[in-house]
């Protein structure tokens, strides 16, 4: 089989060529009709493959190609496996079998020859061929088992390669995603600072929802927690870019309502529909930790926890009178900020919409801020604080839920500890 002959050459019609040879349905060709090519300008061994092709059972569609050009022409997504010669003359026979697998792709290559070589065999495989057989030494059975073990492995290697590259993809967005969490920037001893975040999209590290804490040099702690509606890569990346320009509008100077507009406008500009809004809360807390100012864009109110006059832990929800629409909203808007007194030790909780959109229960009705305030005093009043206070509430409130919360989850925890220096 002169296969990858210079010189061109027309291929007269082979009786039968072209017609497949059928299979009984229990046979190799069971699992559907095979699409072969073969690459060949001498029709007695186009005649010999077709006949051993014929004797085996295989349900094989057989397309002919006189040379390596003629190839690119004939190769198609369908086909599955290439039955090619080494023993044109005058021809370096591993670099036309590295031509042929470079056409390859997917496709699996056997070599079929009349050279009874080990030495070439050995180097055809190690090119990348599957199989190598000689001529002499092959009948139809044998042929079309190599040619099945071939296009199985050559499957097997795809969905290992797949794999392989899925899992450095998969490691690859994991640290992006990991970094693109973000570190506080707190440089006070009195307080601690926690954090719980789990977005709602399977295998995915981040959502919609973001949260940060800075610390400006005049003392000032700035903490932000937001919600990017949906729960999509872009809402995440969005989420991402209104996290960092808030980052750097306040270690700018920027605070209040001021900030507030330009995180709006940084939104107008960022997403990529119209209809997408961002709920947003933010505290300022004071250089005395004493007091605060807070500000509400369409998202729920922080929880105060602290001791009440008789000793006894508490929690509630801060104020949401002065609560303005969610960003993205409404052009001109307004955002005014409530003073809050937080005394001498406390714990403010920020947290996204995921944590009370939980059921309660089978029926309808959901946790809401009313419920999570009557958790959060239970826990409190049971001494739980810190991250233990906030694995806590989410399991409550996962087990209120009868099952886990699809909803992108953030939780953002800060306490002032007057005992520490």
């Amino acid at each position: 089989m002169s296969t990858l002959s210079r010189q061109p050459h027309s291929v007269p019609p082979v009786p039968g060529h072209g017609r497949p040879a059928r299979s009984s349905g229990s046979g190799p060709g069971a699992e559907g009709t095979l699409d072969l090519l073969l690459i060949g300008d001498d029709p007695s061994d186009v005649f010999l493959v077709e006949r051993m092709l014929a004797e085996s059972g295989l349900d094989a569609r057989l397309a002919v190609a006189r040379d390596l050009d003629g190839a690119r022409g004939r190769l198609t997504r369908r086909t599955q496996c290439i039955i090619v010669d080494l023993s044109a003359p005058d021809i370096d026979r591993i670099e036309a079998l590295r031509d042929v697998i470079a056409l390859s792709g997917s496709t699996a290559v056997v070599v079929l020859t009349a050279l009874d070589d080990d030495d070439l065999g050995v180097r055809a495989v190690a090119t990348g061929a599957a199989d190598y057989l000689v001529k002499q030494e092959v009948d139809g059975p044998l042929l079309a088992r190599a040619i099945r073990y071939a296009i199985e492995r050559k499957r097997a290697e795809d969905t290992e390669r797949r794999l392989v590259e899925a899992r450095i993809l998969g490691r690859e967005n994991a640290r992006l995603e990991r970094g693109l969490l973000p570190v506080p920037l707190i440089d006070d001893p009195r307080l601690r600072h926690h954090t719980r975040y789990r977005p709602g999209r399977r295998r995915a590290l981040l959502g919609g929802d973001f949260y940060d804490t800075v610390q400006t040099e005049d003392g000032t702690v700035h903490l932000m927690i937001g919600d990017v509606c949906g729960h999509g890569p872009d809402e995440a990346a969005l989420g991402v870019q209104l996290r960092m320009a808030w980052r750097t509008l306040v270690l700018a100077g920027h605070t209040g309502e001021r900030l507030l507009g330009t995180l709006d406008t940084v939104l107008g500009h960022e997403r990529r529909s119209d209809e997408i809004f961002t709920t947003l809360c933010m505290v300022t807390i004071a250089p005395d930790r004493r007091t605060a100012r807070l500000y509400l864009a369409g998202h729920p109110a922080p929880l105060l926890f602290g001791t009440g006059p008789d000793g006894v832990p508490g929690a509630a929800a801060l104020p949401d009178d002065a609560l303005g629409p969610a960003l993205g909203l409404i052009p001109g808007a307004e955002w005014p900020g409530t003073d809050i007194e937080l005394g001498a030790a406390w714990t403010l909780m920020l947290y996204t919409d995921g944590l009370i959109e939980g059921r309660v229960g089978r029926g309808p009705e959901r946790l809401g801020t009313d419920g999570l305030v009557r958790l959060a005093r239970g826990a409190h009043r049971r001494g739980a604080a810190g991250r233990a206070l906030i694995d806590a509430l989410v399991a409550e409130v996962e087990e209120l839920n009868g099952d886990a919360l699809t909803d992108d989850l953030a939780v953002l925890l800060l306490s002032h500890d007057v005992t520490r220096a």
